[in-house]
């Protein structure tokens, strides 16, 4: 019990910022025939991200595609440089924002229906709605990653794990995939693995919030172990 909730710890603020990015970011354009449904009336729009109004995202195409490639770089150099965790949130927000951007409308109503079915605790249904996601884009970093914990949630670590592995596979430098991947390898009993994940994360983002207090915990236990 104790082991599924420090995963769960990790799990719940990459559902949470994934979510509202999604939403913002991802605006829906007219809905094809055999697209998913979309949210029904009465039940409001997105909500406001807690980052600010969000700046002006890369149009979809090749060009769009170059142009948010060339942003996420500056970001993750800015993410590497901030100077207090205020500063480093901002920048996370915008990351969040370019990568959710990569979405079709599709993809982005799956995802929203996924995310639903997630905070409902319906983690099974989620599983079908990012699978969808996926069949129409393999190449989409966030609907691996909601994927993982949709698969932590009932109970898989193992897909969960293989599902992160292809988040980094695809984003070398998710530190939300890397925290997750910690916490699983931390809960599977391999605190060195479980080290070398955290301090890639805290790397690519050393003024994350409780960052440096997860490498502490981590490499109290693989000190341990190596003794």
């Amino acid at each position: 019990m104790e082991r599924t909730a420090v995963r769960m710890a990790w799990f719940r603020p990459i559902l949470a910022g994934v979510s509202v990015v999604a939403l913002a970011a991802a605006p829906v354009a007219a809905q094809a025939p055999d697209s998913p449904p979309a949210r029904p009336p009465g039940q409001g729009g997105a909500p406001p991200s807690p980052h600010g109004p969000a700046v002006n995202t890369p149009p979809p195409g090749p060009r769009g595609a170059e142009a948010r490639r060339a942003e996420l770089d500056k970001a993750f150099d800015a993410l590497r440089t901030a100077p207090d965790e205020a500063g480093a949130t901002l920048v996370e927000g915008r990351i969040r924002q370019l990568w959710a951007s990569a979405a079709t409308p599709s993809v982005s109503l799956l995802m929203n229906r996924g995310m639903r079915n997630m905070q409902a605790n319906q983690p099974g249904d989620a599983l079908e709605d990012f699978d969808a996601a996926l069949t129409l884009a393999p190449e989409f970093p966030e609907a691996w990653l909601l994927r993982a914990e949709a698969h932590s949630r009932t109970g898989d670590p193992l897909a969960a794990a293989r599902d992160l592995q292809e988040v980094l596979r695809l984003e070398p430098r998710h530190w939300m995939a890397l925290l997750s991947l910690s916490a699983l390898q931390d809960e599977a009993g391999d605190a060195a693995a479980a080290l070398r994940s955290a301090e890639a994360a805290l790397a690519i983002n050393p003024k994350m919030p409780g960052g440096e207090r997860r490498l502490r915990d981590i490499r109290r236990k693989a000190e341990g172990e190596a003794l």
